[in-house]
């Protein structure tokens, strides 16, 4: 089953009292281009992040954000209690032994070094576990979202390929008769242009059979069928976006030699109508896994 690079995933959930909320998104790519907006209190854990999720998502241009909202506001200052109570008590009794007011005393002891301080809760294992969790849930949900849209194009594909074959046999039970038109078109020429009896019948004969040669599209017909077999098998292969491409490349050299030999309007018109299928199937291509 197919499956699209691009597509979109959402997951939420809380944990006690934080609500955290994923969000990934996903275009094409030749290869895995993966952009996290992790907190710097999980920096130490993107690597194994990248990791996981270069397994699940193979490749596109992966955007990866992540938010933590906390129910309850939390203070980044700390006091160290046990500090300012010595500063306290050393300060009351230097100021009475210099027999100074100590009514201020309390704002001075805030001031003293290490009193008041600045920390940031870091985060535990626990976090982490709930954190994976969630991505791993938005996750899922891209990957599903982009097997839904690699339905669409599967069924897109089959639809255009289904045309180019159609064509294909059209362009197969029109040859002979495009054959016989080129040889009668010559012939004619000739009877207008020369006399009769000046016409050696077995040279003619020869240089009809080497000019038919050259445009005779039967190995052409032969090696289109193939490729447009191998590109339906192809299709049910994991990760075949690449080699559907390469498989596409391919028909279209072959449309485009039996284009290039075919001195016939009505094939023209059948090499046309596939090569306008062709192009949507190649613009698709590129966006399959």
């Amino acid at each position: 089953m197919l499956k699209s690079m691009t597509g979109f995933g959402k997951a939420t959930k809380e944990y006690g009292n934080k609500t955290v909320n994923v969000e990934i998104r996903s275009l094409n790519s030749k290869t895995l281009d993966l952009s996290l907006k992790l907190s710097s209190a999980f920096r130490d854990k993107e690597y194994e992040l990248k990791s996981e999720l270069t397994k699940l998502l193979e490749r596109g241009k992966i955007d990866l954000s992540i938010f933590v909202e906390n129910k309850i506001q939390e203070t980044p200052v700390e006091i160290n209690k046990a500090l300012a109570k010595v500063y306290f008590i050393k300060l009351k009794e230097l100021a009475k032994e210099l027999n100074e007011p100590h009514n201020d005393l309390f704002k001075e002891v805030l001031k003293m070094p290490d009193v008041l301080k600045s920390e940031r809760k870091e985060p535990n294992e626990q976090d982490w576990t709930d954190l994976k969790e969630v991505i791993f849930n938005a996750v899922t949900e891209l990957n599903k979202f982009r097997t839904d849209e690699g339905k669409s194009i599967q069924k897109d594909f089959n639809e255009r390929i289904g045309f180019i074959s159609k064509y294909l046999e059209s362009i197969k039970a029109h040859d002979p008769s495009r054959i016989q038109a080129i040889k009668d078109r010559i012939k004619k020429s000739l009877e207008e242009n020369v006399s009769i009896e000046s016409i050696d019948k077995n040279r003619f004969e020869q240089e009809l059979i080497y000019y038919l040669e050259k445009l005779d599209i039967n190995e052409e017909k032969v090696r289109l069928k193939t490729h447009i077999d191998y590109f339906l098998t192809t299709m049910n292969e994991p990760g075949a976006g690449k080699k559907l491409n390469f498989i596409a490349q391919e028909i279209g050299r072959e449309i485009n030699t039996i284009g290039s030999k075919a001195n016939d309007a009505e094939l023209q018109k059948l090499v046309v109508q596939m090569k306008d299928e062709l192009e949507k199937i190649k613009e698709q291509t590129n966006n399959v896994l």
